[in-house]
């Protein structure tokens, strides 16, 4: 599912609202995340067998996905990559609805796929050649960056954090219910403004502002975490570290939760895009179980240290979204290759072909 609906949502999408219709996967992503935590704080209550009850609900949302994934038609871009180009137009002209002109969309998707057949050579290969790597760099940066956020152990273990600064059991997954609420008003946000604003504004404030959260947790965990004669830390610092942590996950929410789905699915032409999808997302949760692993070993050698760690990582990935990442705000897919050719940096790494780009270059945002 992490590597298929990104790519899908991107691709049927149009281009002047794609960061809205890519992010829903994260949305509801969080919403599962917040409905298993309110389920969790009240089968907590319910001793020996609350678990189950728990465990047992996870499978609702599975049987939702594979029921509503017969109703919905292949990607365009797909279907004439597979030599079916009448299903390819049905399908455009379904999503696009009846009285929409998809002449012009429809011609760019399919110099689009002419360009990626003239090469032979397997996509695996491509991804890893010198007129790819742009987008070889960009794919493992984004996962890379993500999962050193800090974020996804934070959410993980928002109740170890919470019964750490001295929040009982059951307050410390009410702590995780707010959190959790937070990260999904913080996405839906970001849905709404990411087309306005571009991709590369929300990486950048939403990288500072969980830096400087990340860094004042750190000097209050410092200062008062197993002082004044307690093993935790008094009721108005561990406050504080939750309202820190809170506004953490917003800034988490508004920037890199989302567009970590965002970016690698829209920035691969379509000749790489499912390889280079399939290695950002193979990245992410390698990093992702190998992190879960550490965590409670790094809080428990490094203390108040950790947050400092992801803050020089949160530090790095943003100096690099400023430099190196380039905007693709309302760029078809089709054309995506003109954001590289403009780049001060990756140009040098990309194929001129002046044909291929006047026309691509003239499609249709709308």
């Amino acid at each position: 599912l992490p590597q298929s609906a990104p790519v899908y949502l991107s691709e049927t999408a149009p281009a002047r609202w794609r960061g809205a219709f890519t992010s829903s996967f994260n949305t509801f992503v969080v919403i599962g995340i917040l409905s298993a935590t309110i389920t969790n704080y009240f089968t907590n209550r319910i001793p020996r067998w609350g678990w189950r009850v728990s465990l047992g609900l996870a499978a609702v949302p599975g049987v939702i996905v594979v029921v509503g994934a017969f109703f919905i038609p292949d990607t365009p871009s797909s279907l004439v990559l597979r030599g079916q180009p009448d299903r390819a137009r049905a399908a455009l002209q379904r999503i696009r609805g009846d009285g929409t002109n998809i002449d012009a969309e429809f011609k760019d998707i399919v110099h689009a796929v002419d360009e990626a057949r003239r090469n032979d050579v397997g996509s695996f290969r491509r991804l890893f050649s010198k007129q790819y790597r742009h987008y070889l760099v960009a794919g493992l940066a984004v996962p890379v960056f993500y999962e050193f956020t800090g974020m996804i152990v934070i959410s993980v273990f928002s109740p170890v954090l919470f019964r750490t600064v001295g929040f009982s059991s059951q307050k410390a997954i009410l702590g995780s219910v707010i959190n959790s609420m937070t990260n999904l008003v913080a996405t839906v946000l970001s849905s709404f403004v990411m087309d306005r604003t571009g991709r590369r504004f929300l990486l950048i404030i939403g990288g500072i502002g969980m830096l400087l959260c990340e860094v004042a947790i750190s000097w209050i965990m410092a200062g008062h975490l197993g002082k004044h004669q307690g093993v935790t830390m008094p009721h108005g610092y561990a406050t504080a570290v939750l309202v820190l942590i809170c506004l953490c996950t917003f800034s988490f929410g508004l920037s890199w939760a989302p567009l970590r789905w965002v970016v690698p699915a829209e920035i691969y032409p379509v000749e790489i895009r499912s390889a280079g999808q399939a290695l950002s997302i193979s990245v992410e949760l390698c990093l992702s179980f190998v992190e879960l692993q550490v965590f409670i070993a790094l809080l428990c050698a490094m203390k108040y240290g950790v947050f400092l760690f992801y803050a020089v990582w949160l530090l790095a990935m943003t100096i690099f979204v400023a430099v190196f990442l380039p905007e693709t705000k309302g760029v078809p897919l089709e054309a995506m290759r003109s954001v590289w050719t403009g780049h001060w940096y990756w140009r040098r790494f990309v194929k001129q072909d002046a044909n291929h780009e006047r026309q691509i270059t003239g499609v249709s945002t709308n």
